[in-house]
């Protein structure tokens, strides 16, 4: 289900049944000559399309711009970038939005920066934004001193479950690191990312102009193919499968 086409008695029930509401958390972001620049946020609701097609879920409208960063190239049209603590700042406030409205299992889902799970500045805003939404929340709602209250004497047993505060938001990334291994490999614009690409949203990828390409990180996307990217798809649905409850 897309949140955007929902009637508000659709969403209401979803929330209150613990349906899963994600967000893809997405860049607008230079992926040499043959890629769509929309690419970070596009693999993210390709592979939602189909995980929708198996599993109850809740797509909320995507995040467009993120925190991009300069790494990869210089300023240039196509290429948008956001400081990550005013970055941080917006997320908090979805968040809470949702949090406040009902919403207790909620999932923040980047592909940008999350090479072998690592914690890099967007998904560092996330988690950030996430925790303290959680400890606002908990504050307004139970008082200071939540956590230490005999009320939360089983809190350590309900780690990690329904009840545990700190899991009404997730943040996952699309392909975790065990996942990015099993797909054969994790990069930028090259052979796996645009493969993954073809295999989701196959008309923003265009390998005749690969020969356009100078930089080293997409060399290799020539080597490309929807049959890799179909692969991918698998592999990466299998990850979500686990992973959103």
């Amino acid at each position: 289900m897309q949140l955007i086409d929902m009637f508000y008695d659709e969403i209401e029930s979803a929330a209150k049944r613990r349906v899963p509401f994600i967000i893809p958390i997405g860049t607008i972001e230079y992926h040499a000559r043959h890629m769509s620049c929309g690419t970070d946020t596009m693999v993210i609701t390709g592979v939602l399309r189909e995980l929708e097609k198996e599993k109850e879920i809740v797509v909320c409208p995507p995040i467009w711009y993120g925190v991009a960063s300069y790494a990869v190239c210089s300023p240039r049209p196509g290429h948008i970038t956001v400081d990550e603590d005013v970055y941080a700042q917006y997320i908090y406030e979805i968040v809470k939005s949702m949090i406040l409205g009902g919403i207790q299992n909620l999932y923040l889902i980047p592909h940008h920066q999350t090479e072998a799970g690592g914690l890099m500045p967007m998904t560092i805003a996330c988690h950030k934004a996430a925790k303290k939404v959680a400890m606002e929340y908990m504050e307004e709602t139970r008082g200071m001193g939540w956590w230490g209250s005999n009320d939360f004497a089983d809190y350590y047993e309900k780690l990690g479950s329904d009840g545990d505060p700190f899991s009404f938001v997730k943040v996952i990334p699309l392909i975790g690191p065990e996942a990015q291994i099993k797909n054969g490999g994790f990069d930028h614009a090259g052979q796996y990312e645009t493969s993954l690409m073809m295999g989701t949203w196959p008309d923003h990828v265009d390998l005749s102009r690969c020969s356009r390409n100078t930089e080293w990180f997409a060399q290799s996307a020539k080597d490309a193919s929807e049959e890799l990217g179909r692969f991918k798809v698998g592999n990466t649905l299998e990850w979500l499968r686990e992973m959103i409850k």
